[in-house]
């Protein structure tokens, strides 16, 4: 039975009781730390050296830096809005400046993207692992004490747990301690602003050794805002989503290309016309060539690692909408159509056939029906006969006043348990949160929070699995890819850990697996501007992530390139035409010089094109009915904060080209903008009154980037 206590002091004072002074603790990814739990054990190791504790976590969400100067005054009142009272994780700061005490280590599997890229403690004891293996890992690693943010709901028999947004490994490591009998303590610290999540997620009140509920400890909920989408992204996810089809089964990571995906499924969807007017400008070609346009008619399943805010909103509108059943048989049969989710006649005859419905009912098999929705629950057994929908009839499911019985009382009634998203764990804004809060009972149902070793591979059930998968495509993101399809998604070629592979290997492989799925990797055509830009498509690099034997398809904001069974020098023709026409000659060259392409070969005329203005063009239709917003899924910042934003960030651009910086400036001098229109904005970053030239100059250049934006008149 779960101890239920209100302080974290006395968590740190059950979990030594229960496995001693050598603290092996392991806090889930993002969201689901207990931050309080955390800092009561790191504090207690910090003021006695005769603990030893390694903490294993992965993702560890840090308020934005506050910055200095202008940005500061920006982003200051952002960050208080925005994050309010949340509590920092305490070790972040040490791991930062490397000043640990030697009794503490702390490991993660997985960094915020760029996050831990100069700091060498952190880059020394990153751990790498798919993120199906991570349980197994920690297991192995002696990780005794497993800390969660959970949500809870009063019982008559105490407090119910839900593991929210994050069942995607603890489930599986407390079973895995349960069965060693290894010593352990498990501790749920609950938050009641978090969304009690049913289904799988749902451990009962049992679940859990310990259970931390303090109302003092339901600080601010770290929420990560919507990022803004630019063109690049929306051309890559407009190119992406023609490769989705009807009916089919969905993936999509985190941030502004997987937003961009999901947005362009529902402009697919709620403006068809305009959607394949601009795949048209994009591809120059006739859209069906490039894949699917049709709208979701049957609609999409989701089984995802991360649930993100832009399935929430597919779920709204209508595209993610197909639902699966863990059952074999049914699912099977909603495939080829012989039944629907409808209780009929047809479905009770095909369940007779199959044997979901035996020919004489117990109560195991009643249960069963009754979970389904075939049977009411009020459906029972009558001694020798069966009661149903009021009427007493034989247990015999092949009598014609049986199957009446059953077909009648169903009437209008579909099956249930039908899910339209699996997913690992969720991380995003605090509109999402509140909304996974809201769910009702249908809502409920349809999400099925779950772990990992469920959503990331088909070990668990393949035939089940493939059923469910129909169509997949698996949508996550690189950082380069070399000429022979490798991928570089985690990490430099010098060993520095951008990010980690976290479930990127395993939806790789398991598109390879899955009879009809595919692949698909997003990756921006170049990084940087000015001189330091750089193709993302390489020759070669010293550090993959997907090796070239997994290679699929990849997409680029220039087009689609199916590299799935081809041979060498046709995947570095394909590659070349989706890059940036700056970068293809070098990369031609590179390709013909060692013998990868025969040196008469020319680029595709249609090709030859790809850039930035090509790009602005096509979609300039779209972007002036303003369905190309900065924000497809909101914003939390205000028009203000918008403006103030996009202008600081195009003048700091400017600082990586002096010869666009020099000139700016000079313009910026040679006109006065209307001051006092200007006041807000000016007052907002302190430089209403600049003090130095540096300031003045700033002060000059905002004026005159945001009269460009319509925002001030021009004396």
């Amino acid at each position: 039975m779960t101890d239920i206590v209100d302080s974290v002091e006395e968590c740190v004072d059950r979990a030594i009781a229960a496995v001693g002074k050598n603290l092996v603790l392991m806090a889930p990814l993002g969201l689901g730390k207990p931050v309080q739990v955390v800092n009561a054990f790191y504090h207690r190791a910090v003021s006695d050296p005769g603990i030893s504790l390694h903490i294993y976590t992965a993702l560890c969400l840090e308020l934005p830096p506050p910055g200095s100067g202008i940005e500061a005054s920006l982003s200051g009142p952002i960050v208080q809005r925005l994050f309010g009272d949340y509590e920092e994780l305490a070790f972040i700061k040490p791991v930062r400046s490397d000043t640990l005490p030697a009794n503490i280590q702390v490991s993660e599997l997985y960094f915020k993207a760029g996050s831990m890229k100069n700091v060498p403690s952190a880059q020394r004891n990153y751990i790498s692992s798919n993120y199906t293996h991570i349980a197994r890992d920690m297991f192995d690693a002696g990780a005794n004490v497993l800390v969660q943010l959970v949500a809870a709901r009063d019982t008559p028999d105490g407090p119910s747990v839900s593991l929210s947004c994050n069942p995607d490994t603890a489930v599986e490591l407390i079973q895995m301690y349960r069965d060693s009998g290894r010593p352990h303590i498990s501790i749920g610290q609950v938050h009641a602003d978090l969304p009690y999540m049913e289904n799988d997620a749902e451990i009962g009140t049992d679940g859990i050794d310990v259970l931390v509920r303090n109302p003092q400890y339901d600080k601010t909920l770290f929420a990560v805002p919507n990022t803004p989408v630019p063109l690049q992204d929306y051309a890559t996810a407009l190119h992406a989503s023609t490769l989705v089809a009807d009916g089919g089964t969905l993936q999509i990571g985190i941030g502004a290309l997987g937003d961009a995906v999901a947005y362009s499924c529902i402009l697919r969807q709620q403006n068809n016309s305009d959607y394949v007017a601009a795949l048209k400008a994009l591809t120059h070609q006739h859209v069906a060539a490039a894949g699917h346009s049709e709208c979701f008619d049957k609609g999409l399943y989701v089984s995802t690692e991360m649930f993100v805010n832009g399935m929430m909103h597919l779920i709204e509108q209508g595209v993610v909408k197909r639902k699966v059943y863990d059952d074999l048989a049914l699912q099977l049969g909603l495939n080829s159509g012989a039944i629907t989710p409808a209780i009929d006649g047809r479905l009770y005859d095909y369940a007779r056939e199959q044997g979901l419905v035996p020919a004489r009912l117990d109560e195991r098999s009643l249960a069963r029906l009754r979970y389904w929705g075939i049977l009411g629950n009020d459906a029972a057994m009558a001694g020798d006969a069966l009661s149903i929908g009021g009427r007493i009839v034989p247990n015999d499911m092949d009598q014609a006043e049986t199957r009446d019985a059953v077909v009648t009382a169903a009437q209008g009634l579909e099956l249930r348990h039908g899910r339209v998203l699996h997913g690992g764990f969720f991380l995003g804004p605090s509109d999402f949160y509140r909304k996974l809060r809201e769910l009702d009972a249908a809502g409920q149902e349809k999400i099925c929070m779950t772990g990992v070793r469920r959503t990331n591979q088909l070990l668990l059930d393949y035939p089940l699995y493939c059923a469910q998968r129909q169509q997949a495509r698996f949508i996550n993101t690189g950082m380069m890819v070399t000429l022979t399809g490798a991928v570089a998604s985690d990490a430099l070629e010098d060993g520095t850990v951008i990010s980690g592979v976290g479930g990127q290997y395993n939806f790789v492989a398991m598109a390879h697996d899955l009879p009809g799925a595919r692949s698909i990797l997003c990756i921006r055509s170049t990084r940087g501007m000015g001189r330091q830009q750089k193709s993302n498509i390489v020759p070669f690099y010293g550090h993959i992530t997907i090796p070239k034997h997994l290679r699929d398809v990849i997409v680029t904001e220039y087009g689609v390139a199916d590299l799935r069974g081809q041979c060498d020098s046709e995947i570095i023709k394909r590659l070349i035409n989706i890059a940036d026409s700056r970068f293809q000659p070098e990369l031609l060259e590179f390709a013909k010089n060692h013998g990868k392409l025969e040196r008469d070969y020319r680029i595709p005329f249609e090709a030859r094109n790809n850039t930035p203005e090509r790009l602005k063009q096509a979609l300039a239709p779209l972007a002036s009915k303003g369905l190309l917003p900065a924000y497809p899924f909101g914003t939390d910042l205000t028009d203000q904060e918008l403006a103030l934003g996009a202008s600081l960030r195009k003048i700091k651009s400017l600082s990586d080209d002096p010869a666009q910086f020099i000139s700016a400036s000079f313009k910026a001098l040679l006109h006065r903008g209307d001051e006092s229109a200007a006041r807000p904005f000016l007052e907002r970053v302190q430089l209403e009154h600049p003090q130095t030239t540096r300031d003045f100059l700033l002060q000059q250049l905002l004026l005159m980037e945001l009269e460009e934006r319509g925002l001030l008149k021009v004396s």
